[in-house]
């Protein structure tokens, strides 16, 4: 057991589990997207709702949800913590010889890392804390039912313009750490060919912004509609 203890305490080690929760993240992403774009459709907010009540009452979901908490933290502290091991060894801010062709992305990715840690728990606050423990939250009848009203409390939000500069602001850097990060992820686990290495740039470069993308137009959307 020592040995696994001291490999994912080594810096390779720090580098494979960022690579591993990163990729887990960018597949929660788009999960996440999917279910949210039902926020567009013109129902009244129906779909969305009845959405929030399967993936707040379904225990495998509820399972993967706490498993996702846990990757986004593990991820963030292992960034930080890869940061300032990397910034007392070589003095750089992300562990990137200084190359004129390193982009701005890979230099950065501590900063990037933690606009984005703030999003998340500005995300977090705003819904699943209040979706959690306040008793106040609008409610309307689904099938009979009494359940949260999910669909206002995120019109509310996102009525607000301080809040919608503040999400484009956490999806840009998002974004940007997405454009280095994709094909970095794939690179520290040891895929790395010529022949695929351009193609996975390629698929991340669309990925980082595709994804960012699609979750800014919800705000925006609602924002100007609503």
């Amino acid at each position: 057991m020592k040995w696994i203890l001291q490999f994912f305490t080594s810096s390779i080690g720090q580098k494979i589990i960022m690579s591993l929760t990163g990729l887990f993240l960018i597949l929660f992403l788009t999960v996440h997207l999917i279910g949210n774009i039902s926020l567009l459709f013109q129902d009244g907010g129906a779909s969305f709702n009845a959405y929030t009540e399967f993936m707040g009452h379904n225990p495998v979901i509820q399972t993967v949800s706490k498993g996702n908490f846990l990757f986004i933290f593990l991820h963030a502290i292992q960034g930080i913590l890869l940061y300032f091991k990397n910034k007392s060894a070589k003095g750089s801010k992300y562990a990137v010889s200084p190359k004129n062709n390193v982009s701005w992305a890979s230099k950065n990715m501590a900063l990037l890392g933690t606009l984005i840690l703030a999003f998340i728990l500005m995300h977090l606050g705003h819904f699943w804390l209040r979706f959690k423990f306040f008793s106040d939250m609008p409610s309307i009848a689904y099938d009979g039912v009494e359940i949260l009203n999910a669909y206002e409390s995120v019109s509310i939000i996102f009525s607000n313009p301080i809040w919608v500069i503040c999400y484009l602001i956490g999806l840009v850097a998002l974004s940007f750490h997405l454009w280095h990060g994709f094909a970095s992820a794939f690179q520290t686990l040891g895929i790395n060919h010529k022949k695929y290495t351009p193609i996975l740039k390629g698929l991340g470069y669309g990925y980082a912004t595709l994804i960012p993308l699609g979750f800014a137009i919800i705000p925006l959307y609602m924002y100007f509609t609503n």
